[in-house]
């Protein structure tokens, strides 16, 4: 039988004091790379040994994959407050309809000095819907803003209200139920306030006139000389308070300094005005609807309109597909293609027949092409996907597809990428 022993050096042994410190840090790190995992992302270090990474080449590449989409993502934040911010210019850059009988333009072109809109329905102009630079269009940061503006028909009126909306969706026109727009303030005003309250909104000079009595008398002076030089409110205030007392809402008996924010107001008054909600309702009941508004107006930039966008640069002029358009088609000789603005009816607009689904908290996302996703020699159809490939994907633990070369293309190898990338790499070229 043998026995084995197992000795150490009395050098290399640690006292319970180094130990515990050991112990410590271990149980720092790993805290922080619990903390890493969850809201600060993935610690290179923690990430490769709790999953075991021993090939030095492989964690190498990890660790500058990671680096640098650490770098790229503190880069976004400097500039984007967070991105879904950065994702959404779409909602603002690019034609949009406005609710009051108009259309906005807004694009980003630092180096422009001129921005205009030149189509067929202003005959290719580039004069006539435009932005200059130092005017109203165009900001410090680079971007351009042009308003369209919907034409008043032969003999129609303008609308009574400056700021009337249309709904450009929907046929029914609230605003044209025979109810006028002083009945809509009235009911309006008689839900939100009490009885007596809205008497300063009707009669503006009401309050200081009555303070300018309080202040100067019956028969205080009618010019700048015979007024003279005012002393400051609190000294005011204190001339006030010696006749008439201490006023229940004033600051300055308070020791604090007379300001705006401080003003005091009957409690009982400020929660009830809390309590209420605005009346939005009426408000929306003088929105119009989509009848009302073709009637009375002519849009701007009809459906099917072809457009680009004119820059007048220092290299000089340029005449290009806006980046943030919708529908983009070539001319039919093959020359420069053109921006398409596509606002149907909405008889004629798509309708979608399935809600979207809900998005699940974690993605897993499974790349496809549907032409080239069957195994038979043949280009397969949506049915083909539908019926064979998605029971798989979903079999194999993926929540989210990515269908790519959605779009044909007679240059199939390029599953359908390549024109959309020629497009991008002109518009940001010309950028």
């Amino acid at each position: 039988r043998k026995t084995t022993l197992k000795t150490a050096c009395s050098g290399s042994q640690e006292n319970p004091q180094q130990h515990q410190k050991k112990q410590k840090k271990k149980k720092e790190f790993n805290t922080n790379d619990t903390d890493s995992d969850g809201e600060k992302g993935y610690d290179p270090v923690g990430f490769l040994v709790k999953r075991g990474i021993s090939h030095k080449a492989f964690a190498q590449f990890l660790r500058e994959r990671h680096k640098a989409l650490k770098d790229l993502k503190d880069e976004i934040l400097k500039r984007h407050m967070n991105f879904k911010i950065m994702a959404s210019g779409f909602e603002l850059l690019g034609m949009h309809r406005h609710p009051e009988h108009r259309v906005d333009y807004m694009e980003w072109a630092p180096g422009a000095r001129y921005c205009a809109i030149t189509a067929d329905f202003n005959d290719w102009s580039a004069t006539e819907n435009c932005a200059r630079e130092h005017y109203f269009g165009h900001d410090d940061y680079g971007y351009w803003f042009i308003i369209l503006e919907d034409k008043l028909r032969e003999g129609e009126e303008p609308d009574e209200l400056y700021f009337q909306q249309y709904n450009y969706v929907d046929d029914y026109d609230k605003g044209d139920s025979g109810v006028t727009v002083e009945e809509l303030f009235k009911k309006a005003n008689d839900e939100y306030w009490q009885p007596g309250e809205d008497r300063y909104l009707k009669n503006h000079f009401e309050v200081p006139a009555k303070l300018y009595e309080q202040m100067f008398g019956p028969n205080g002076p009618q010019t700048i000389e015979e007024l003279g030089d005012i002393q400051d409110a609190e000294t005011r205030y204190k001339e006030w308070a010696a006749k008439n007392g201490p006023s229940p809402y004033a600051v300055i008996d308070e020791g604090k300094n007379y300001d705006i924010f401080n003003v005091k107001v009957d409690p009982e008054w400020h929660e009830r005005i809390r309590a209420l909600k605005p009346p939005i309702a009426y408000w929306l009941e003088t929105r119009k609807g989509r009848k009302a508004w073709l009637k009375k107006y002519m849009p701007g930039i009809p459906h099917g309109s072809k457009y680009r966008v004119y820059f007048n640069t220092p290299n000089g002029p340029l005449e290009r597909v806006p980046a943030w358009a919708t529908y983009v088609q070539p001319e039919l000789d093959g020359r420069q293609a053109y921006a398409i603005h596509w606002e149907p009816p909405p008889e004629d607009a798509y309708k979608w027949k399935n809600k979207s689904p809900k998005v699940p908290k974690s993605l897993r996302i499974y790349e496809a092409h549907i032409g080239i996703s069957g195994s038979e020699p043949k280009i397969s159809s949506f049915n083909d996907f539908t019926d064979k490939v998605l029971p798989y994907i979903k079999k194999a633990g993926y929540n989210a597809i990515q269908l790519i070369g959605v779009v044909e293309h007679k240059d199939y190898f390029t599953v359908g990428y390549r024109p959309i990338f020629e497009l991008m790499k002109i518009a940001y070229a010309n950028k």
